[in-house]
């Protein structure tokens, strides 16, 4: 379902964290359901096959899907999960195969996705010397948080999620604050602002919070986001023109591959160029 991108060979801290369509089961175009808008030409219910899904479990226009009309694919990252349910949870043995098992493995792919997430989130913090003082208590969850992952199905479904993003959202809290306190000045906190269509052409947002900030369609042309926490900030359509994130914490794949940008918006080098910038 979305774009794969390479980490580069020397993060291998995020190994098992990108997703790899060949080996998974096309969970993402078939356990989540998606409705009929700017991101998806069509609706979908919840465990229904997407009509471009093939019987090898890959995209029928994967290299198309912008065009016609499924651009929310593109943008979609599973960190790996979609694989680790397919392989490690369910032994490598399609919905396709034990149809018994289809409604189980769909309900718990979301449970991994949202695990995934938090462990990609931590591998992130631990490569920040500035949070040396926490990196102990990083990988402490990292690793229960790695274990859970590797339970059976029943286990999975019986995760309390929210209560595991609540205890991990701290330690990444902590994080941000200890990077982001080598940036000089007073910084920004725009934590959960509504800043869709803001002009913030060439701001100064260095070491800014912007966790969970809507930057929907926002100009952000030249702005200077270096060592900003952008964690979960919504960049839909925003314009990062010439923009410069080197740096910056948090920052995922899927929330470069929902704005624009162009060849001179600088990158943290986990990261790559979309392709259709």
């Amino acid at each position: 379902m979305s774009e794969k991108h390479e980490v580069p060979a020397t993060d291998g801290s995020r190994l098992g964290l990108q997703a790899d369509c060949a080996d998974c089961f096309g969970l993402c175009c078939v356990a989540l359901p998606f409705a009929a808008s700017a991101d998806f030409a069509v609706n979908k219910d919840a465990g229904k096959p997407c009509t471009n899904l093939q019987d090898d479990f890959r995209c029928g226009i994967h290299t198309r899907l912008r065009d016609k009309g499924f651009s929310g694919c593109t943008v979609f990252d599973c960190f790996g999960a979609g694989q680790k349910v397919s392989q490690v949870t369910f032994g490598g043995r399609s919905w396709r195969e034990a149809p018994d098992t289809a409604r189980q493995m769909f309900d718990v792919f979301p449970v991994m996705r949202q695990l995934h997430e938090l462990l990609w989130y931590l591998a992130e913090a631990l490569t920040l010397p500035a949070a040396r003082p926490v990196h102990d208590d990083l990988r402490r969850a990292q690793d229960g948080l790695d274990a859970l992952t590797r339970q059976d199905a029943a286990a999975l479904a019986r995760v309390d999620v929210a209560e595991l993003r609540h205890e991990t959202n701290a330690l990444l809290l902590r994080t941000s604050e200890l990077a982001r306190a080598g940036v000089p000045g007073r910084k920004k906190n725009h934590r959960g602002a509504d800043l869709i269509g803001a002009k913030l052409k060439g701001a100064n947002l260095r070491g800014a919070n912007l966790r969970g900030a809507y930057l929907i369609a926002a100009d952000l042309r030249n702005a200077d986001l270096r060592v900003a926490d952008l964690i979960g900030a919504d960049f839909r359509n925003a314009d990062l023109s010439g923009a410069d994130l080197t740096g910056s914490i948090f920052l995922t794949q899927a929330q470069l591959n929902a704005a624009r940008g162009d060849a001179a918006t600088k990158l943290p080098h986990t990261l790559t160029r979309p392709t259709h910038w």
